[in-house]
Formats: structure tokens, C-alpha cells, sequence
């Protein structure tokens, strides 16, 4: 009777971990996340701090949180061809990104690949929408999204999980902008 007890849960249990499994494997393939803020500063003074890679270090929150980042940089200094390449030993990872559009002042567009601590490719916009004397910036990211997002989805929003680091990052965007 015990046995024929532990077998009925165990098939249970199976079968609840087989209906997570199938269930997250149905999430959408593309991530979207978006963030956005009224920054007291005109658009050509937040511009250089996204555009130039070396400037990420005022704002950027991988950069602010992670001790451990190291980063190099090649390429354009600044605008289309910048590229930064970072390697962690804590949060941040390690990976790479290069500026592929640059509209001075309204939009920039960035190519990143992370290579840990999971390999992806996603495309952060920065958008800068002048609003009289204040910009509106909107920082977004679209890419895949991997299975692992997905089955962690189904117990939190991807877009709170990786929304914080957004609003962190443009919190300390608006906070260097205005000084």
C-alpha cells in the first residue's frame, strides 16, 4: 500500500514537472523589454553619454553594480563601429557590443551578444524624444527568448525581472544628465 502510495505521487509529480516543461515551452520566442524617462537635459547633452561606450560607467548598471567588470574598447570612439567588450567574475557576465545606428541626437542602436552566463543576442534602442526643455528617453531591448527565460517566466515576468535593471539604468542616466 506505502509503495503503491510513493508510485502515485512520484507520477504526479512527473506529471506536473511534464506540464511546466510543455507549458513554458509555449511562451513567445522574442523578449521584449521597455523603459522610459523625462530627463531634465536636452537631447544633445544625454546623446555622448549613450553613444560612447566609455561614458557607460556614469550610468550603465552592469557597470555601477559589478566591481569585477573589466572593459576594452575598439572601433570608432564613438557612434556606428563603437565596440565594448566586458569580462566578469560576478553579475555581468562576459560579452560584447557594438553601436550600429547612431542619429545624433535621437537614436541609438546596439548590437550585444552575451556570452555568459548564457549565450544570447538581443538589440538595445535608445530613443531621445525632445518635450520643451526635458528629453524623453525610452531604452528597449528585443531578442530571443531562451528556453530557460521561458520556464523562469512562468513564476516571474521577464519584463519585471530585467525591467529593474532598465529603470536603474536610466535613473542613473537622468542622474548624470542633470548634473
Amino acid at each position: 500500500m506505502a509503495a503503491r502510495i510513493v508510485l502515485l505521487i512520484a507520477v504526479g509529480v512527473l506529471a506536473g514537472v511534464a506540464a511546466l516543461v510543455i507549458f513554458a515551452a509555449t511562451k513567445p520566442g522574442t523578449l521584449r523589454i521597455e523603459r522610459s524617462v523625462t530627463i531634465q537635459a536636452s537631447p544633445e547633452k544625454i546623446f555622448p553619454l549613450i553613444s560612447d561606450f566609455h561614458n557607460w560607467s556614469q550610468w550603465a548598471p552592469q557597470d555601477r553594480e559589478d566591481p569585477s567588470i573589466k572593459r576594452t574598447y575598439r572601433g570608432a570612439a564613438s557612434g556606428v563601429g563603437a565596440e565594448s567588450e566586458w569580462t566578469s567574475s560576478g553579475k555581468a557576465g562576459t560579452g560584447r557590443m557594438s553601436i550600429t545606428e547612431s542619429v545624433r541626437p535621437a537614436r541609438v542602436v546596439i548590437d550585444v551578444h552575451f556570452v555568459k552566463p548564457f549565450a544570447t543576442h538581443n538589440v538595445n534602442m535608445f530613443t531621445l524624444e525632445p518635450k520643451g526643455t526635458a528629453t524623453r528617453v525610452t531604452w528597449s531591448l528585443e531578442g530571443t527568448n531562451l528556453y530557460f527565460m521561458k520556464l523562469m517566466s512562468v513564476f516571474s515576468s521577464p519584463d519585471r525581472m530585467m525591467g529593474g535593471h532598465f529603470e536603474s539604468g536610466l535613473r542613473d542616466l537622468k542622474a548624470a544628465a542633470e548634473r
